[in-house]
């Protein structure tokens, strides 16, 4: 499968985005990550570069950064375990300009009280920032938790969405 890679300017600094050919996204590419800069566990830029195949995903996340779009519509083609999925799917339905935490998240998927650390840890390894709203998740005391893409650009996309932006603990 051909992979596609471009970067993406953004008050976050360049976006590296990555993606595969497919003939239902829109745009033509399914993307497969989006990273910042710095960013624990980034894919590294591999493939073909081809900045016109991430058209649609550039027109949406500069709308989304102008405070025009509230979401995506984009296919997004990542792989990951069942559980996972569910805990990105249930990301996916956090709105935008709220925000949510693991213990919240765990019991929107079924899971026990105990797994808050197995939750945390999926939406650490979700693979599409910005995309998939990890930013939205906060501690259960209302502070600032980890996000792969540093705690300052937690807060810009929390302020972005009217969100507010929690004091760290």
């Amino acid at each position: 499968m051909t992979t596609l890679h471009t970067e993406i300017a953004s008050p976050l600094g360049p976006l590296l985005v990555t993606g595969r050919p497919s003939a239902t996204a829109p745009g033509g590419t399914a993307l497969t990550s989006l990273s910042v800069p710095g960013q624990k566990n980034a894919p590294a830029s591999h493939g073909i570069r081809d900045h016109a195949a991430f058209a649609e995903a550039e027109r949406q996340l500069t709308a989304y950064f102008a405070g025009e779009a509230r979401g995506f519509d984009l296919e997004f083609a990542v792989e990951g375990t069942e559980f996972r999925r569910r805990v990105w799917d249930a990301l996916d339905a956090v709105p935008y300009g709220a925000t949510t935490t693991y213990g919240e998240l765990a019991a929107r998927i079924g899971a026990s009280r105990a797994a808050v650390r197995a939750v945390g840890g999926a939406v650490g390894a979700n693979p599409l920032l910005v995309l998939r709203p990890c930013h939205r998740v906060i501690g259960a005391d209302g502070s600032l938790t980890g996000y792969a893409g540093g705690l300052d650009r937690k807060r810009v996309l929390l302020a972005l969405e009217g969100a507010g932006a929690p004091a760290t603990a």
